[in-house]
């Protein structure tokens, strides 16, 4: 098991309310319905609390986003399928992506917490 994580802020222009708004029912939505998201096992949204903006122009990221793939080779099948492009569209469209952080992980070591990997369903 691998997982993409992503630190997310977003595009300029956007209110926090806009960001989270397109990102849990349009980019969520997109992905599950895609080619490319028939290889995500698991697809996590974790969004920053409305509350903990300082207003509009406040310059923190805006969530994270965690998909899990059964390898690497399903994370790379992901991002070759024709209809990738259509998602990364609408990434540049309410993503930042000059300010997107992203890194390829394994299983966890746990070192707290339930030793037992967190289920798929």
């Amino acid at each position: 098991m691998v997982r993409l994580t992503c630190i997310l802020r977003r595009k300029a222009g956007l209110t926090p309310s806009e960001f989270h708004e397109h990102w849990r029912t349009v980019h969520g939505p997109l992905i599950a319905a895609s080619q490319s998201g028939r290889h995500v096992l698991r697809y996590e949204q974790h969004p920053r609390p409305l509350s903990d903006y300082s207003g509009d122009d406040d310059p923190g990221f805006d969530g994270v986003t965690v998909q899990w793939f059964e390898n690497m080779d399903a994370y790379r099948a992901h991002m070759a399928e024709p209809d990738f492009s259509a998602l990364w569209l609408d990434i540049e469209s309410f993503l930042d992506t000059g300010q997107l952080h992203f890194i390829v992980t394994e299983e966890p070591h746990v070192v707290m917490g339930d030793p037992e990997p967190f289920p798929l369903a």
